[in-house]
């Protein structure tokens, strides 16, 4: 899907709608959308579930689809909108990829690795860490993950 365009909070909805389609197949409701140049190049929800693949969160299959769009594993002129602060694997690969800026709603105190946890790109190891813009779109993103999980109790 190529949208020209949107703004920041337009390419959070489309991490959004990810979310909630996730969320109705029953994975944990976070979405994410690469976006270059204002078009957004791929967009992802959890699969880890259906796929049976813990490394299949919405940040990793959006990098994935995108990298295979530019055929280039470097991302560098290419922005991340996901949901939910992402945790150290996903971390990890939005440096490897060379994210340019990340953008993320809800913060996750337990899983997050980007201002919470290990705090990934603050690590003397990491070899390149991405702007980083917390709390855009995070009411709907929160919203949508407790909404999920009190359902499930």
């Amino acid at each position: 899907m190529i949208v020209k365009s949107l703004s920041v909070s337009g390419f959070m909805d489309a991490a959004l709608a990810e979310a909630k389609a996730a969320g109705k197949r029953g994975e944990v409701p976070v979405g994410a959308a690469i976006v270059r140049d204002g078009a957004i190049l791929a967009t992802a929800g959890n699969h880890m579930r259906a796929e049976r693949d813990v490394t299949a969160h919405a940040e990793i299959l959006a990098i994935r689809l995108a990298a295979e769009k530019l055929a280039t594993e470097r991302l560098t002129d290419c922005d991340l909108y996901v949901t939910l602060e992402p945790c150290a694997m996903c971390a990890a690969a939005i440096s490897f990829a060379r994210i340019r800026r990340l953008y993320y709603g809800a913060a996750d105190p337990k899983g997050g690795a980007v201002e919470h946890g290990v705090r990934f790109f603050h690590a003397r190891t990491c070899h390149h860490a991405p702007q980083v813009y917390s709390g855009i779109g995070e009411a709907a993103a929160s919203d949508l993950l407790k909404a999920f999980f009190r359902d499930r109790r």
